[in-house]
């Protein structure tokens, strides 16, 4: 994740490559492709490709041509900072809510963003103990949701907690003191 507060950082100047699975055409081994929702960005259809777990790496040797050119002309993306600040806006006014809001916007690190079963994620990763503003409705969301998403974000003295209701939902932020070195 990204973790930069310098003076001169921003949500544009933030922004990554574009990122795409990779795959390789079945009936010609040893090129990989650049893969979107429906095929190749050099045109190949889903159904000619295994897909790999893994991105595609332009720089590869073993890279596609083609699909090289096309995801270094594709627009760049939001940065975490960015994706997450547009979903916080949605959680109830408060005063951790315009503090995260203002972290981002400068470029607080994004340490951890992640999705899966609530109550896995609450024991591993939430650390609700050292929240102190907003844990109850924390608590609550993970004891109520099957599956839920979770980041976490340092700035400065704080680490906040945004919990990403599955259903729809607002946005909750928590926070606490954090430890800074």
């Amino acid at each position: 994740m990204i973790d930069s507060s310098a003076d001169d950082w921003s949500f544009a100047t933030a922004r990554e490559p574009a990122r795409f699975g990779a795959g390789e055409r079945d009936d010609v081994p040893g090129v990989e492709h650049a893969m979107t929702a429906g095929g190749t960005l050099c045109g190949l259809p889903e159904d000619q490709v295994t897909r790999y777990r893994h991105l595609f790496a332009p720089r590869d040797p073993l890279a596609c041509p083609q699909c090289r050119r096309q995801a270094a002309a594709a627009p760049a993306e939001p940065s975490a900072q960015e994706r997450l600040h547009d979903l916080v806006l949605a959680a109830a006014p408060g005063t951790a809510r315009d503090d995260l809001l203002a972290g981002l916007a400068k470029g607080a690190k994004v340490g951890l963003w992640l999705h899966g079963p609530s109550a896995a994620l609450a024991r591993h990763y939430a650390e609700l103990d050292t929240l102190t503003e907003g844990v109850g409705p924390v608590a609550e969301a993970f004891d109520a949701a099957t599956t839920i998403g979770l980041a976490r974000v340092e700035d400065g003295s704080w680490r906040f907690l945004v919990v990403l209701p599955d259903d729809g939902g607002r946005p909750l932020v928590a926070r606490g003191r954090h430890e800074t070195g």
